[in-house]
């Protein structure tokens, strides 16, 4: 029944055993920003466990405003050696790895001042592209083109550090409502200048960096950009709503030389558009002609914040829908998220026809590393 999830897949120029996917989910223990030899043990046993590629969690780039936890790693200095700890692992254990690149910007956290405040060398944090956390809501300042120009370039040195490592590939994070969400979205995007205004002005900073990353890697090294409409601030929000609007942004990124899109929902069974079936990740394939990443609850009842903010207790749910959609090739690849922190062997599970042996997620489970 779930053959769908084992086929071998090419995608542009990543090669898989697999079309299952360790989501990236932030798991805040690496003290100092450096992953540790349990961060490198915790990812090698998703690929033991017979996932094919790992998304890693959110890595902070090098620059002094990306940051809001000194637990979650960072992607250069200390932390890329780490990192480099984790590659070896993981490619021992036969899974492909990509770091995911982050920026935090003008964070909807409370605490993100007294988190700044603990770094002195930290100056008139934190930033975006308006100053805004959310819609009318002030968090932080404006972006100077200075910032803009610096901040670009500290993805891209984070790209080429992750291409000469040896790494498969990078994913930007474009979604939830953090700094390169926030300029996709006009809620917290309301830039008067290139940066603001249409969608192809907003899109234009992730564009450059996308082109400079191409540019400064190699033709052949995967680039991933995660996006999603809805956003920590409003699961409600929508920056493309319509078909016609989602393909104008899509196709802004296949010229910059995107590869794949991770297509972020908080129920991967959702439909994306009224009149179809098709999830985000459907209708970004069938847009953009490249290769998409689902992802959403997978073999789950409830969303991530459900579980973490109410405490939700976990169950397993059916997959007959997530089989259906990859037999017909809706989407290319699934990722999962608690129900591989639940489940380091999710896919052998499944791949043997054990569904009955999946582990519920609790919240408890994030507090360690299993």
């Amino acid at each position: 029944m779930y053959d769908a999830l084992f086929r071998p897949a090419r995608l542009g120029p990543l090669s898989l055993s697999n079309r299952v996917v360790m989501a990236p989910m932030t798991r805040a223990a690496s003290p100092g920003g450096v992953p540790g030899a349990d961060v490198a043990a915790y990812y090698r046993r998703r690929a033991e466990g017979g996932t094919g590629l790992i998304i890693t969690e959110g890595t902070w780039i090098p620059h002094p405003t990306a940051a809001n936890d000194p637990g979650v790693p960072d992607f250069h200095g200390a932390g890329l050696e780490g990192w480099r700890a984790v590659l070896r692992e993981v490619h021992a254990a036969g899974a492909k790895l990509i770091p995911q690149l982050w920026h935090i910007g003008v964070a909807p956290k409370s605490e993100v001042p007294e988190i700044y405040s603990e770094r002195p060398d930290v100056r008139d944090l934190p930033v975006g592209p308006s100053g805004l956390s959310g819609p009318g809501v002030t968090g932080g300042r404006a972006m100077t083109r200075r910032d803009i120009d610096e901040i670009s370039e500290a993805y891209v040195r984070a790209a080429v550090s992750a291409h000469e490592a040896g790494f498969d590939g990078v994913e930007v994070h474009g979604a939830h409502g953090y700094l390169v969400d926030q300029f996709f979205w006009e809620g917290t995007n309301q830039r008067d200048d290139a940066y603001g205004g249409s969608l192809e002005r907003r899109a234009r900073f992730a564009v450059d960096i996308v082109k400079a990353i191409r540019a400064a890697t190699a033709p052949d090294f995967p680039i991933l950009l995660r996006f999603s409409q809805w956003k920590l601030q409003d699961y409600t929000a929508r920056p493309w709503p319509t078909p016609q609007a989602l393909e104008t942004f899509l196709g802004l990124f296949v010229d910059a030389g995107v590869d794949i899109f991770d297509c972020s929902q908080r129920y991967f069974w959702t439909p994306e558009f009224d009149g179809s079936d098709l999830n985000l990740a459907g209708w970004t394939r069938k847009l953009a002609g490249l290769p998409t990443i689902s992802v959403g609850s997978v073999t789950l009842e409830h969303d991530f914040m459900e579980a973490l903010v109410q405490g939700v207790p976990g169950s397993v749910s059916g997959l007959r829908d997530l089989i259906e959609r990859m037999e017909r090739d809706e989407f290319d690849l699934i990722a999962v998220g608690r129900a591989l922190i639940a489940n380091a062997d999710w896919a052998d599970k499944l791949r043997a026809g054990r569904v009955s042996d999946l582990v519920p997620f609790s919240r408890a489970m994030l507090a360690q590393l299993d």
